[in-house]
Order: C-alpha cells, then sequence, then structure tokens
C-alpha cells in the first residue's frame, strides 16, 4: 500500500502545498525497427510521445536515452572513437568527433535501425501541478453542479486502473488530495487528518497567510508522519 503523493488547494484553485512521497520511476527500453510506430514532438523535457504506444510505452512518456546515449533535451549527441589521423603535421591527433542530432530528425533515418530507445515518465513541474490543481479545480465544481441532488460534495475518489484519488474539502473550501496505489485503504481518514495538521501547523503560524503557499517545515514533517503511519499500520493517527 503506497501512497504517492499530497495536495492541498486554496478556495480559488491555487495550489498552495505540494508533497511527493512515493513516485513511481518508470523506465523501459525496447529495440525498434523502422518505422518507430509512434509520433513524437518536442517539449520543455525533451522529445515525448504525442500519439502511439506499444510495449508499456504510452503518450507523454519522454525519450531518455538512444542506443545507452543520455538524450540532452531535444538533442542527442553521439562521441565517435579516437581518432589520430591528421591533416597537418603541426596539428594535434582529435581526441573524438562529436556528432550532434535532433532527436526527431535521427529517428525519422531509416539508416539509423535498428535502434534501442529507452523511453521514461517525468516528474510534474511545478507550473504543471499549477496547472492541473486548477483544472481539478474546475472539475470539483462542475461535479458539484452535475449532481442532481442540492448540496453535493462534488468529487471525493477517482478510480483509474493505476491510482486512486482522494479529495477532502474543509467547510472553507480547502481541499486536501491524495494520490494513492489502488491497494490503499482510509486515505478519507488521512484527508482529515491533514486538514487538523493544517489547521494546528499552518493557520495558528502568525507568520503564514491565508490562501498563501504553505511553508512551514512542521506540518510538511507532521504530514509525512502521518502517511508513513497510513502505510504501515491503515492509520493516520499514533
Amino acid at each position: 500500500m503506497v501512497v504517492h503523493s499530497f495536495y492541498v488547494i486554496n478556495r480559488s484553485g491555487g495550489l498552495i502545498f505540494s508533497y511527493e512521497h512515493s513516485i513511481p520511476k518508470i523506465e523501459l527500453e525496447k529495440t525498434f525497427s523502422y518505422p518507430l510506430g509512434f509520433v513524437l514532438a518536442p517539449s520543455d523535457k525533451g522529445v515525448v510521445v504525442q500519439f502511439g504506444q506499444r510495449d508499456g510505452i504510452k503518450v507523454g512518456h519522454t525519450i531518455i536515452s538512444i542506443n545507452g546515449v543520455p538524450a540532452r533535451g531535444n538533442n542527442i549527441d553521439f562521441s565517435s572513437a579516437p581518432s589520430t589521423a591528421t591533416t597537418n603535421d603541426d596539428e594535434p591527433p582529435s581526441s573524438s568527433l562529436t556528432n550532434s542530432y535532433d532527436i526527431i530528425k535521427y529517428l525519422s533515418d531509416p539508416s539509423h535501425y535498428p535502434v534501442a530507445i529507452k523511453f521514461g515518465r517525468t516528474r510534474l513541474a511545478g507550473n504543471e501541478k499549477l496547472i492541473l490543481s486548477s483544472i481539478f479545480h474546475s472539475m470539483y465544481a462542475i461535479a458539484c453542479q452535475l449532481s442532481p441532488e442540492l448540496n453535493s460534495s462534488g468529487i471525493r475518489e477517482l478510480e483509474t486502473d493505476q491510482f486512486k484519488l482522494y479529495c477532502f474539502q474543509s467547510i472553507t473550501g480547502i481541499k486536501f488530495v491524495a494520490l494513492t496505489d489502488l491497494k490503499q485503504t482510509n486515505a478519507d481518514a488521512l484527508l482529515r487528518r491533514s486538514y487538523e495538521l493544517h489547521s494546528d501547523y499552518a493557520l495558528k503560524n502568525p507568520f503564514y497567510s491565508l490562501e498563501q503557499p504553505i511553508w512551514c517545515p512542521l506540518f510538511q514533517q507532521t504530514v509525512q508522519q502521518a502517511i508513513d503511519l497510513l502505510e504501515r499500520t491503515g492509520s493516520p493517527y499514533a
């Protein structure tokens, strides 16, 4: 049983706290023949799979290395064997020849196949977390409006084939969100415990401003302790 991450979202949908507890490392290396079978696209994190999936490689996975050579953003650098040939007796021998390629162009050339490519899933950047928390805030509001009954609690649990998302919204509109594996139980108790810790270590802190990011070390430490207890004993309470 694993809790992957924990978030706190304020009333306006802004992310004010983020804690990654146990993010699984996803890396897959396969040898491919031409054509590759994926639609690739450049991004800030490197070349990502934009369309198509096979052998566990899915949309959003990033190219980490090609033939054992680490990718550098959207490019790849290959170094040939040392060369001792010179054209001028006064020039020193060249130690290596480095060729830099655009990854997408390199993988578009049939002469480079077969090729071993390692794919991985990079962690979310800070800006991506801000965007996703705002989207979830909107989804929560939409769920409340779609409810056939008045005073709906909104989204409390979402389940996929890989993880579960739990959400608890306080009376003041603060959302506490946890992502867990499918086997984790009693996550609701963790969110309520986190609400208590938020009241004790954030709201009672004289230097903390409401609706602003939480920079309280004691809050993070106690949340981490509650998650550890939940994973070990099934309860976030000592």
